[in-house]
This record gives C-alpha cells, sequence and structure tokens, in this order.
C-alpha cells in the first residue's frame, strides 16, 4: 500500500483585478456572505493540508488582515504569468516533499471532492508527472485548450497560441493543477516567455514533462460552474446567482419549504431544518440557523440569529446577531431583536424593538414597545419575566427588570425595576378642559379666513 503523502496547497491571488474596478482587493468580493477565497480555502482545509501558501501582489495586506495566520504568504513582483507566480512559493515550501495543489482565490467554488480526485490520480498505477483539471464548458470561449487520448495529454496549448485544429478541442484547462513538489518546481525553473503574452506559464510545466517522457493526465469536472471564475462585477452577480440556484436546490431537497425560491438568499452557512417553511422576499445573512417547524413570513432578514423549533418570524421582521427565539416564540411585523432572548411561547406580535433584552417564557410585548438599551455611551440589559404582560407604546429603560406575571401598563416609561406580581404605570395625569378644542378650531378659522382676504 502506498504510503499517503503531506498536500500542500498554492492559491494564487496576486492579480490586479482591474476589470473589477473596487479598492477591495478582488478575490475579498463576497458571494453568499462569504470572500472568493474564503470559500476555496474552507474546501481546501477539508483536505487537512499541512501547508497553504497565497500568492499575493497589489492590495496584499488586505489579505493578511482578513486571512491572518490561515495561510503563508508569497509576493510576485513583478507579475509575469502563472508559472512565475507558482514558483514564488518555492522557498515556503523548500521543506516539503509532498503533493501540490495550484490553485486560483477567483476560482472559489471547487469542490473538495475534485481537488482530491486530483491528488488521487496523481497516485494511479501510471504515476503522472502532472494532472491537469479540465472541463468542457457549452462554448469554449479562448479557454486555454487540453489536447488528450484517453485522459493521457499530449499537448497542453493556450488559445492565443493554439491552431484552428487545436482550439476545435472542447477539453478546456481550467488552470487548476497538481503535481509532488520535488517535481514541480524544477520544471518551473524551465519554463520560457516565448509565447504571445510573454508571460510564463503555468501549463508549460505538462509540456515540458511530456517532452521528457513522463506522462501527465487531465481529470475533468462533469461540473463546469465549479471552475467558475470571477473577473468583474457582472460575472461576481453572475456566480452569486449561480451559487443561490445551488443553496436553494439543496434546501428543498432537505426538506424545506420554499414558497417562491428565486426570492430566498442564503449565505454561506444558513442552516434550515426540516419542516422549515420559508415565504418570499426572506433575506439570511450569515451566522444563522432556524429549527424544524419553524415560519419565516415574507420580507423578513435574518443575521446571526437562533431560531427555535415552532417559532412565527414576521413579515417585516428584522432579526440581529444574538437574537434568539426560543421554542414556539414569536415575532410579527417590524419586530427588530438585537442580543436578545425571547423565551418559550412569548410574543412580540408588532411594531417592537427588543435590544439586549431577556424575555421569559409566555410574556407579551405590546405593540410600540422599545428597550431603551443605549445611554449614548454603553448598552444596558432589560430582563423581562415570565409571563409578563408588556402594554402598548411602553419604553423600558436599561438597565431594568421587569418580574414574572408583572403588567406593565400601556403608555409607561418604566426606569425602576418592577416586582413579580406588580402593576405598574408611569403616566401623567390626564387633563380635561371642556370646550376648549372648539374654540380653538373657531379661533383659527377666521384668523385662516382674515388672512385670505
Amino acid at each position: 500500500m502506498t504510503e499517503k503523502r503531506q498536500i500542500a496547497a498554492i492559491i494564487l491571488a496576486a492579480g490586479k483585478g482591474t476589470r473589477m474596478k473596487s479598492a477591495t482587493h478582488k478575490v475579498l468580493h463576497e458571494v453568499g456572505g462569504r470572500s472568493m477565497i474564503e470559500h476555496l480555502l474552507a474546501r481546501v482545509e477539508a483536505l487537512g493540508p499541512q501547508k497553504l501558501v497565497t500568492i499575493v501582489g497589489e492590495s496584499r495586506e488586505q489579505l493578511h488582515d482578513r486571512l491572518g495566520e490561515r495561510t503563508a504568504f508569497a509576493v510576485q513582483e513583478p507579475q509575469l504569468g502563472t508559472g512565475h507566480a507558482v514558483q514564488q512559493a518555492e522557498g515556503e515550501l523548500s521543506q516539503f516533499s509532498g503533493d501540490v495543489l495550484v490553485l486560483y482565490g477567483d476560482v472559489p467554488f471547487v469542490s473538495t471532492a475534485t481537488m482530491r480526485a486530483m491528488i488521487d490520480r496523481l497516485h494511479a498505477a501510471d504515476a503522472p508527472a502532472a494532472v491537469v483539471l479540465g472541463f468542457e464548458p457549452e462554448d469554449p470561449l479562448r479557454y486555454g485548450r487540453v489536447i488528450a487520448q484517453q485522459g493521457r495529454i499530449m499537448k497542453m496549448v493556450e488559445w492565443k497560441d493554439a491552431t484552428d485544429q487545436e482550439r476545435a478541442c472542447t477539453m478546456c484547462n481550467s488552470g487548476l493543477l497538481a503535481a509532488r513538489a520535488e517535481a514541480l518546481f524544477p520544471l518551473l525553473r524551465r519554463v520560457s516567455n516565448d509565447n504571445a503574452q510573454d508571460e510564463y506559464y503555468l501549463p508549460d510545466i505538462v509540456n515540458i514533462a511530456i517532452a521528457d517522457g513522463h506522462n501527465c493526465a487531465v481529470v475533468s469536472t462533469d461540473r463546469p460552474d465549479e471552475v467558475t471564475g470571477i473577473n468583474s462585477r457582472a460575472e461576481l452577480a453572475a456566480a452569486e446567482a449561480q451559487w443561490q440556484t445551488l443553496k436553494r436546490e439543496e434546501a428543498m431537497e432537505a426538506g424545506v419549504t420554499l414558497r417562491a425560491p428565486e426570492t430566498v438568499f442564503f449565505s454561506y452557512d444558513t442552516d434550515l431544518a426540516e419542516d422549515v417553511v420559508v415565504e418570499p422576499n426572506v433575506v439570511f445573512g450569515p451566522g444563522t440557523s432556524v429549527a424544524s417547524g419553524a415560519h419565516i413570513k415574507a420580507f423578513s432578514h435574518l443575521e446571526g440569529a437562533t431560531i427555535g423549533e415552532d417559532c412565527e418570524v414576521g413579515p417585516y421582521a428584522r432579526l440581529r446577531p444574538g437574537a434568539v427565539m426560543e421554542k414556539s416564540s414569536k415575532v410579527g411585523n417590524f419586530v427588530e431583536m438585537k442580543k436578545s432572548v425571547l423565551g418559550e411561547g412569548a410574543k412580540a406580535s408588532h411594531l417592537t424593538y427588543l435590544g439586549d433584552a431577556t424575555v421569559g417564557e409566555g410574556a407579551n410585548i405590546g405593540a410600540g414597545t422599545i428597550t431603551c438599551n443605549y445611554d449614548g455611551y454603553f448598552k444596558h440589559r432589560t430582563e423581562i419575566g415570565d409571563r409578563a404582560f408588556i402594554g402598548s407604546n411602553s419604553a423600558l429603560i436599561a438597565p431594568v427588570k421587569i418580574g414574572a406575571d408583572a403588567i406593565v401598563a400601556a403608555g409607561s416609561a418604566v426606569s425602576r425595576d418592577v416586582d413579580d406580581g406588580e402593576l405598574r404605570m408611569v403616566r401623567a395625569e390626564q387633563m380635561v378642559k371642556p370646550g376648549w378644542a372648539d374654540r380653538f378650531h373657531d379661533t383659527m378659522k377666521k384668523k385662516k379666513k382674515a388672512e385670505s382676504k
């Protein structure tokens, strides 16, 4: 049995990304609430690599800040092609003797299974010097071609340098490649820039290895969309649409009801259980999970929220990070929650803000209630006990505690704790002036008539 070799990955992310027209590094633009390169890293990390090296150029400090210690970095300056880019990783991998995957930061959706298939092919009986990931799109466009017979590569050629016969080949080069570290860098040192672009092409190592009498192989993906590159805002939007379509299909296959799938938007980590119902125009930001039986009504936005079993959300609700709804609780239209827990069976049915609050089981929060959690400098908590009833248009001025079974009368501004079972009414005394309104209207009508003459 062949000994399992270590894996390293080189991620190319030194491109200027000029077509994106952005101060943000191209590979930090997001799809599904996660940057391109972080999508890719998550898939690579599932292989358990011993080493990750990201090749950077301009705006590299943005990548350092975002990725931190998840990867080592090597700088490519000037940028003289993909082969030259991979060469910059040699220093970081000087002590590495395993298998190397070459990936692209702007090709974020290649699956872990495809990466594994490339590595496995590298260790097949014919021991190829390099394995290329190929694909066959509906329109081959200007992709480089892989000229192969029965999976064995005869020649690699860039579109600009290809003959008409070679361009007629439908097997395209994704750019992704696997090779043994001990072979990769010696081959790269032999690559020249004698081509239409005066660049050092990574695929040329395949041609050099073949000329040396070595076998090289192509692994083909049957999902061309997983090697989609993203270079412009239009391509970013197309990738988002492609990704959202996939996630909607996965959700429905897992037992989620989407009433109008094309109007529901997911994030990379959205977690919906079986028998969740999602109505039209719902957005799931990062960090949201929804338990079985929950009903998310139309035009709601959930981010960083945890929704329990049989809960009801919306319509037009906004749940911000730290919002937790326990079993069978409910928030209705125009309710906002932030860093708050709504206890089992509790309700805030409409026009309410719950910020930095804990609401007990079975409590009822009336329309127009707000927790006044910010004093201009610090945030403070509001605690509402089990079965408490908060009347409409109440302001709970934190820090404050409302006891179990307590009642806060409508229109109250509560700034002191309310004991269990207590009624708290905080209102100014009502003043009654009979006939005052009639006299006011008569006076104003006469004044307006006089001014109109």
